[in-house]
């Protein structure tokens, strides 16, 4: 009989292993070909038969690198179980997943926002005890926390594409928990704006307090903790099993652009999170009492519509990223390319196996947690991570006493220059190493040059200060009639002044005061535009000016003026100093994939996810 020259370059090449296990090989090449989708039962067969090969390998010989064969197996087609399509195979990339990938982190960073700015309304409303708001607001870190080496554990031996499907869904669910709490319950109620003028305590009308009270508020912290909970698991197959799956698909070098993509997407989805929650709430007149469910849901439907928004969001991104196999096509060959690349990690690493169990993730474990490299670089991630939300929590507090800024501007001006110089430090890192193509070592010289470039600019700014503002009761005593740390003096003390808020005037004696009635005044009207008081018995120094009316003007609403020109300085120290802590960022992470070998990958994200957890928890 005779036989192609194709045929019998294949016979020369299968002949030693038939001869080694005794079995009739089958030669899968042409039915691949012909039928790429079709899945048979002596396909299956055939491949039960080389797994329970490659699990009992012959001690005698050296290690092997994986059956080529029985790898390109794992490289399936686009498709939902036995429903592929070849018209969609196209999307059978790793740009089309990092497409969704992308939407997927948008949305989960997005909660992050909307979650951080409706906690702070509803410490306020609820008056939360500090108990109550450290739970709150770190049991999402305690759920990433209990999970974390898990997922990476299981999910990395796994389809890790519909592992990220699961937490697309999950996320959607979480969202519409937080949603239901602003959309069922009158969380925040509209404050009438009141003049708060020094009245005399027996002419007062005092307000119930049952109008005060707010229902429902052992379920809406017990819905938010549980929306909290889902939030957290639901970021640690992103994350971890995510960066594991596109660092797996592209070249080494080229995995810096790839990862700052998706860096870039949570911090756009913070900033959109960001964008919805300071969006100024729908203002409405004095609205009846039987309107006062729908009133309230307008009132909040910045909070309750952004939480569903992010809900849809995220499930646009479930049935894709269902249908993508274990491994794209191409996988096995760049993971061979891979690993013709010197080592950066401990030898011994190299060969290991570990299996499924709970007792072989321990001892793996224990020996990733032996590798100086890894923890070092878990320490750098978990402080990049404080950095943020320290910045975030500590710098409008400094801003509004270090330069007299009001609140709300504070904040947004901290969100509009830390969030841009977080997204621009870890794209321009990432592409930085794509384009030097950086080895392991030049990677941690980078960071270290960085990071003291950062600490050099973060120092510079405690230089940049302006003059204190006189404030009556914090650094001024009333001329000399009141003490220093207590607002209340004898020119205001008949006017039982409420502390609970604050709107400061500027009296003509350039002194700030905590609001209109600590500085004493009596009456006021507007004009041009801004509200000027008028009899303010606090206020005796300074010029006096008349308005057009023949009334003598004593305090306008708003802060001082410090005649401070040094704020832009302030903000171009913080931007550089920021844009210079995270050009690391992206080195990290990948050095911390190249610390590990490839089936290791997920576990040693999981354990700088488990350290990255127990920092913030240490901070409660």
């Amino acid at each position: 009989m005779t036989e192609e020259p194709g045929n019998k370059k294949d016979a020369k090449n299968t002949a030693p292993e038939t001869e080694g296990d005794g079995m009739d090989q089958v030669d899968l090449g042409p039915l691949i070909k012909i039928t790429p989708y079709l899945k048979t039962l002596p396909t299956a067969v055939g491949k039960f038969r080389r797994l329970h090969l490659e699990k009992s390998p012959d001690s005698s010989s050296p290690p092997k690198l994986p059956d080529p064969q029985l790898s390109t197996s794992l490289e399936g087609p686009f498709g939902l179980g036995p429903l592929v399509f070849p018209a969609f195979q196209r999307f059978n990339n790793i740009d089309f997943f990092t497409f969704w990938y992308f939407l997927l982190v948008t949305a989960h960073g997005a909660v992050f926002a909307l979650v951080d700015y409706c906690l702070k309304k509803i410490d306020k409303e609820f008056s939360l005890s500090e108990k109550e708001r450290l739970i709150m607001d770190y049991s999402d870190y305690h759920a990433s926390f209990l999970v974390a080496v898990l997922i990476a554990h299981y999910g990395g031996r796994g389809n890790r594409s519909k592992w990220m499907a699961a937490s697309a869904f999950i996320l959607g669910i979480a969202s519409i928990i937080f949603a239901l709490i602003f959309y069922k319950y009158e969380i925040i109620k509209p404050v009438e704006k009141s003049e708060e003028l020094c009245i005399e305590e027996q002419h007062r009308t005092m307000s119930g307090c049952r109008a005060l009270m707010l229902p429902h508020r052992t379920e809406c912290i017990h819905l938010f903790i549980l929306g909290q909970y889902l939030h957290g698991i639901t970021g640690m197959p992103l994350y971890i099993l995510g960066v594991t799956f596109i660092f797996d698909h592209v070249p080494t070098f080229s995995a810096g652009l790839y990862l700052a993509i998706c860096d870039a997407a949570q911090l756009l989805g913070y900033l959109l999170g960001f964008v919805i929650s300071s969006w100024p709430p729908p203002q409405h007149g004095n609205p009846n009492e039987d309107e006062n469910e729908i009133q309230f849901r307008k009132f909040q439907q910045n909070w309750w519509s952004g939480f569903f928004s992010v809900a849809v969001l995220s499930w646009c991104t479930f049935l894709p990223l269902l249908c993508f196999p274990c491994r794209l096509p191409g996988a096995h060959k760049l993971r061979f390319e891979k690993e013709k690349e010197p080592p950066s990690f401990d030898k011994r690493l190299k060969n290991k196996e570990y299996g499924p169990s709970l007792k072989d993730m321990v001892q793996t474990t224990k020996c990733l947690l032996k590798n100086p490299l890894l923890i070092c670089y878990s320490l750098c991630k978990t402080t990049e991570s404080l950095t943020f939300k320290g910045s975030m929590s500590f710098v409008p507090i400094y801003l509004q006493n270090q330069f007299l800024i009001t609140p709300s501007v504070a904040s947004m001006l901290t969100g509009l220059i830390l969030i841009p110089g977080l997204a621009i430090g870890h794209f321009v890192g990432g592409l930085i190493v794509d384009r030097l193509e950086m080895s392991c070592k030049n990677k941690i010289r980078f960071t270290v040059v960085t990071s003291t470039i950062a600490l050099v600019l973060f120092i510079l700014i405690l230089f940049v200060e302006c003059e204190t503002v006189k404030f009556a009761g914090i650094n001024e005593d009333y001329d000399g009639s009141g003490n220093l740390g207590n607002l209340t003096a004898p020119c205001n003390e008949k006017c039982a002044c409420p502390s609970s808020i604050y709107a400061s005037v500027c009296g003509r004696d350039d002194t700030e005061y905590f609001s209109p009635c600590f500085a004493g005044c009596r009456a006021s009207k507007f004009l041009h535009n801004e509200k000027a008081y008028y009899n303010c018995s606090c206020i005796k120094q300074g010029l006096t000016n008349a308005d057009t009316e023949g009334d003598f003007v004593d305090a306008v609403s708003g802060k001082c003026s410090n005649k401070c020109h040094t704020l832009p300085l302030f903000f171009a120290f913080f931007f550089s100093s920021i844009l210079f802590s995270n050009l690391s960022s992206i080195p990290v992470t990948i050095t911390i994939l190249q610390s590990a070998p490839a089936n290791l990958n997920s576990l040693s994200l999981g354990i700088t996810y488990t350290i990255w957890r127990i920092g913030g928890l240490e901070n409660m």
